[in-house]
């Protein structure tokens, strides 16, 4: 069963309290997303650990429910 745009920008926001976060159905398929996520969790940290911690709020769902995610991350500009 194919996720939500709106369950994954939820996961995101409950983990990344004040992000920014826009998703994108990239096929149309509930399966191919593009989400870019800008949250001052991710200052100091690398892009890897950004994503690492996007994935992490995503609970597992990675690679089940959730096929691909073409992932963009950053901290806010000062």
């Amino acid at each position: 069963m194919p996720m939500d745009a709106n369950e994954i920008e939820k996961l995101i926001k409950a983990r990344f309290p004040g992000a920014e976060v826009t998703i994108k159905d990239l096929a149309g398929d509930g399966d191919h997303y593009a989400a870019h996520v800008v949250a001052p969790q991710f200052k100091g940290k690398t892009r890897v650990q950004q994503h690492k911690m996007v994935y992490e709020a995503l609970e597992g769902r990675m690679g089940g429910v959730l096929h691909a995610l073409a992932l963009t991350t950053a901290p806010p500009k000062e």
